[in-house]
């Protein structure tokens, strides 16, 4: 693994954060009907997290040498409180899958601190996808 894969990979997932804070702020505002108050606080907690995560990032990616993306990825349209919700987990869902290889690249690089910050920020994503799907089990249709 070379230090300018690692960097890009990095700056791939600082624009998933950056796509995560406008999702669950947009989302925040969004949310209607009678779950608005849980759905509004629900979604404006995970935002420190992610902002936690891309400031992280992009002070790894300088660190290493690289400039961070100020790019997010595209935000997912939704309509519906249950389509926030539904976005919001394949949003989490893919942090996941992203920060699992991450790591393992972190490994490869030779930087275990890295590798080790990542495998945590798998677990707050880990428990953020099982908070929604948790949300979702029973959403009536």
């Amino acid at each position: 693994m070379d230090k300018q894969a690692l960097i890009d990979g990095l700056n791939e997932d600082l624009a998933g954060e950056l796509s995560a804070v406008i999702q669950y702020i947009t989302y925040a505002a969004k949310a209607t009907g009678p779950y608005r108050p849980q759905l509004v606080n629900f979604f404006l907690a995970e935002v420190v997290d992610e902002q936690g995560h891309a400031q992280y990032l992009a002070n790894k990616i300088v660190a290493l040498g690289g400039e961070p993306t100020t790019t997010p990825r595209p935000v997912p349209e939704a309509s519906t409180n249950q389509e926030m919700l539904q976005r919001v987990l394949e949003a989490e869902l893919q942090a996941v899958r992203d920060y699992t290889e991450r790591a393992r690249q972190a490994d490869d690089y030779g930087d275990k601190g890295l590798a080790v910050q990542l495998e945590d920020m798998v677990r707050d994503e880990s428990g953020h996808s099982e908070e929604t799907q948790r949300i979702l089990r029973d959403w009536p249709l």
